[in-house]
């Protein structure tokens, strides 16, 4: 008996056929497993999905934003070396026109300096040569009248006669000359 029952059930069972039982209970059980992943699962793959999403796009906007500003900053930055550069160059022009004005200030004050001074040094010497002059009149004056005196043999120490000989000893001297 034995025998037929494992005949019979093994007619009964082709191994190429499946079970309909089985089929209709695992059929279910999947479309309960994939009715559950989608209610439950789906959602929160989504949903990380849609922050990962925003998260990303916000950082990548923030970065634009960044690198905007950063551009906008180096623009500015760029724009004021440049403008400290042409004023550092309008500084140094002025103050090479300034340098030139002054040592031509310094040389107009040094030539007017040594014109009033080669001035005064002429007139000094004039003044000095005008003394000496004088000074020799009287000098020659004293000796020519006590030369007259010694030839003539009489005193000339009057003051008019002793003038009036020195006066005409001179213009004799100049008149030679």
């Amino acid at each position: 008996m034995n025998t037929a029952v494992v005949l019979a059930a093994e007619e009964a069972h082709n191994p190429l056929l499946p079970v309909w039982s089985e089929v209709i209970l695992g059929s279910i059980v999947f479309l309960i497993v994939l009715f559950a992943v989608w209610k439950f699962v789906v959602p929160s793959f989504e949903k990380a999905y849609a922050e990962r999403t925003a998260a990303i796009e916000g950082g990548l906007s923030a970065a634009e934003t960044k690198q905007a500003e950063a551009d906008a900053k180096l623009a500015e930055l760029e724009r004021q070396l440049a403008d400290a550069r042409h004023e550092a160059a309008r500084i140094r022009e002025e103050a090479r026109e300034q340098g030139a004005q002054i040592v031509a200030d310094m040389r107009a004050q040094a030539q007017a300096e040594a014109t009033r001074i080669v001035e005064h040094g002429k007139a000094q010497i004039e003044a000095e040569r005008q003394q000496a002059v004088t000074s020799l009149r009287a000098e020659v004056g004293t000796l020519a009248t006590g030369l007259a005196g010694r030839i003539v043999g009489e005193s000339l120490d009057d003051e008019a006669r002793q003038s009036r000989v020195v006066e005409r000893f001179l213009a004799e001297l100049e008149a030679s000359n």
